[in-house]
């Protein structure tokens, strides 16, 4: 064997550091260093400005009742390119989302960041007062009136929840609703059916829906609640498509991947 070992000295040099590498290979796998530094569309996207209160699921949701604020048709709005133009009689103006585009067809569009607070937010205080998601720039003004719907636009919207977000659980369901919510009382919409369409949701309809989303329809509709202290209209997911429209608007959270947004000025 020694003389073996003395011929054939270089052959087991490269035998042995071939074993070498390939045994500290599996451990940098097994230990995900291997598989973060390739994974370039997690690295693109910024980090969420996320602090989701524990309790807050679909079966222990604590909240105070957000009180009804003045009609939205009392409010005046300002026109701007995006909105549809009407008669000056018209006090609410319907905003129409532009469709987002495919990655393949626009390029790289960089992420908004949200507007940085003027002092450090309380997240207590959010979670305290119902607020799901306590964010770093609350608007401590945000206050919306109620809704009320109808049977039909209160299964339309639970399948909405689900078609758009069910991955999201309770909490993703419920920035859903707000953001239907905030639309109607604040554009005007009379339906989900109209949110659904001029707002451009894509998510089906038609795959019915879960416990998640009937109880945060509840919570945003019926008990006044609200998903984050800050109003939002729209929302999409950077993994799916791309929107320059969307990272144009004021930034407020991302949720599990879908970013929020409320537009600037009224």
């Amino acid at each position: 064997m020694k003389e073996f070992l003395i011929h054939h000295k270089k052959s087991a040099i490269i035998i042995s550091s071939g074993v070498t590498i390939t045994v500290i290979a599996v451990i940098l796998m097994l230990t995900g260093v291997l598989q973060g530094s390739g994974d370039s569309d997690s690295a693109a996207l910024p980090a969420s400005n996320l602090y989701p209160t524990a309790l807050a699921t679909a079966d222990s949701v604590l909240y105070t009742t957000v009180p009804a604020s003045t009609d939205a048709t009392s409010e005046t709005s300002e026109t701007t390119e995006s909105e549809t133009t009407e008669p000056p009689t018209t006090v609410v103006t319907h905003v129409t989302n532009p469709a987002a585009t495919s990655p393949k067809s626009e390029e790289a569009v960089p992420f908004a960041t949200a507007a940085p607070a003027a002092a450090p937010a309380d997240y207590q205080a959010q979670w305290d007062a119902g607020y799901l998601v306590a964010i770093d720039n609350p608007d401590t003004s945000y206050d919306c009136s109620r809704i009320k719907l109808t049977d039909d636009d209160r299964d339309l919207l639970e399948r909405l929840c689900y078609g758009e977000f069910g991955s999201g659980g309770f909490i993703g369901a419920a920035m859903i609703a707000q953001c239907v919510r905030d639309a109607m009382a604040f554009d005007g919409y009379d339906t989900v059916e109209d949110v659904i369409k001029y707002c451009r949701y894509d998510g089906s309809t038609t795959s019915g829906t879960s416990d998640d989303c009937v109880m945060a329809v509840r919570y945003i509709f019926d008990d006044g609640g609200s998903a984050v202290q800050h109003r939002m209209l729209y929302m999409y997911n950077p993994y799916m498509v791309q929107s320059a429209f969307h990272e144009s608007q004021n930034f407020i959270l991302s949720y599990d991947s879908v970013r929020f947004f409320d537009r600037f000025g009224y």
